[in-house]
């Protein structure tokens, strides 16, 4: 009985130790968002990519007729007018379409509010169902 105690006491010690010197450090890995993993959710992100993307040379999506409606309000187009917003952005693939946003706000150019949704849902769609890196 005695012999069973002791294997028991220094098991336990030994699994104590084991334990203790095994043990790794559990913080979490702090992984740093850049504009491609910026899904909207953090406003400090989306305002470093803005402030970025500004200091960049503009891109454009094969839309430099879209310049003429720079300054116009959001609720000033046409339904033919805010059609042109649509053959661009049906032409582009989803992943591109935040880019899109973010190039016509540095050009001044509003959304019109007939598309805004499906720009909206577009940008939604593509960050929650791909994959994150």
């Amino acid at each position: 009985m005695t012999i069973l105690i002791v294997s028991l006491l220094v098991l336990g010690v030994a699994v104590a130790l084991i334990t203790r010197l095994s043990k790794h450090n559990d913080t979490p890995i702090a992984v740093k968002e850049t504009c491609a993993t910026c899904d909207g959710s953090n406003t400090r992100c989306e305002q470093e990519c803005m402030m970025e993307a500004s200091l960049r040379e503009i891109e454009y999506f094969d839309d430099e007729e879209l310049d003429r409606f720079k300054g116009r309000d959001s609720d000033d187009y046409s339904d033919d007018e805010a059609e042109q917003f649509g053959e661009v952005l049906y032409t582009m693939r989803p992943t591109e379409v935040k880019d899109w946003t973010r190039s016509l706000t540095l050009r001044g150019i509003n959304l019109p509010d007939q598309i805004k949704d499906e720009v909206f849902l577009l940008i939604d769609e593509t960050f929650t169902s791909s994959p994150r890196q």
